[in-house]
């Protein structure tokens, strides 16, 4: 019932931002704009609500949604509460495919940088299962992610060296800013579907985490397969954030704060977090998106730029809890 009641709480708060989501942006739309918008889709109004403003929300939903999710199950599988999406390198993989496809001139064909970014991100998320099959120490895949991150940050600061322009180079750089805008809805049903299988590894994996609570070795002798499940929590993770920087760039530190935000009140089953942090992400990621538009800037904001303005003292705030928990 607990959990029921939050999950309705921030599903109702969801929907309320992305209602602001929909009505506000650079020209508010009154409400006989929007009902000319419902009544006629192919209006002026109807433009900007169907063709702009509403794919670029749906966007930003389903982006939070994975990396909150994604953040979740990490910090279940490694019991770090700092963990997030990118601590597997599979945010840096994904970076370094996009902007491989982007210096090849591949960015003014449909759909080929993510592609690049996706592809790049699956490969990162295989060799992370595999090593998560052949050690069980969380330390080492922790040890194993912030060197594949780190590696392909090296290699990304290669393709800034040999940019073939400087017109490249900001394609690059912009894009690995993050950002939802001028997404349509042909980006996000292409990335559906590798984020509802690694939603549903994610599931799968969810028994695993509650056991992994009680301790390595009584998990291994709970009966269940914790090598498999495992490897389903971080190859669902890797897909997950794979296809979320396919489709908005490296947006930071929304997997680290939407299971903070939501454990007090589902409490400490990492199972019972998965859910109400996915709707977390979503709403953290729409509020964001929803600011880097109102923010009276002359050129708008990037959105990873407001999540790591927002996120970073999220991030101190919780490593010095840590500490104290860790002298205590």
């Amino acid at each position: 019932m607990k959990d029921l009641r939050l999950n309705l709480l921030l599903a109702l708060g969801l929907l309320a931002l992305i209602a602001a989501g929909l009505w506000l942006g650079e020209t508010r739309l009154s409400a006989a704009q929007v009902a000319q918008a419902v009544a006629d889709p192919a209006s002026g109004p109807g433009e900007v609500l169907w063709r702009i403003r509403a794919p670029r929300t749906v966007a930003a939903a389903v982006v939070g949604a994975a990396l909150g999710l994604a953040g979740a199950v990490m910090q279940g599988l490694l019991r770090n509460p700092l963990a997030d999406p990118g601590v597997l390198g599979v945010s840096g993989g994904a970076g370094l495919g996009a902007a491989l496809a982007i210096s090849l001139g591949l960015a003014g064909s449909a759909g080929a940088v993510e592609g690049a970014a996706l592809t790049a991100a699956v490969a990162t998320g295989l060799l992370l299962t595999a090593l998560a099959a052949r050690f069980r120490e969380p330390e080492t895949l922790i040890l194993f992610g912030v060197a594949l991150s780190a590696f392909a940050g090296a290699l990304t600061s290669l393709v800034f060296n040999f940019s073939p322009s400087p017109v490249t180079l900001a394609e690059v750089f912009s894009w690995l800013l993050g950002s939802v805008a001028n997404r349509d809805w042909n980006d996000i049903g292409r990335e559906l579907i590798p984020m509802a299988v690694g939603a549903g590894l994610c599931a799968y994996a969810a028994r695993g985490l509650v056991m992994l609570t009680l301790g390595e070795e009584t998990a291994a002798l709970s009966g269940l397969p914790m090598a498999r499940l495992r490897g389903a929590a971080v190859a669902g993770a890797s897909l997950l954030t794979g296809a979320a920087v396919a489709m908005s760039g490296i947006v930071g530190f929304v997997g680290l704060a939407a299971p903070h935000l939501v454990r007090a009140g589902s409490g400490a089953d990492p199972g019972r977090v998965l859910v109400p942090s996915a709707l977390a992400g979503a709403g953290l990621l729409v509020a964001a998106d929803l600011a880097a538009r109102l923010i009276p800037t002359d050129l708008e904001l990037k959105l990873g730029v407001v999540t790591a303005l927002f996120g970073a003292p999220l991030f101190a705030l919780i490593a010095w809890r840590a500490a104290r928990s860790w002298r205590g």
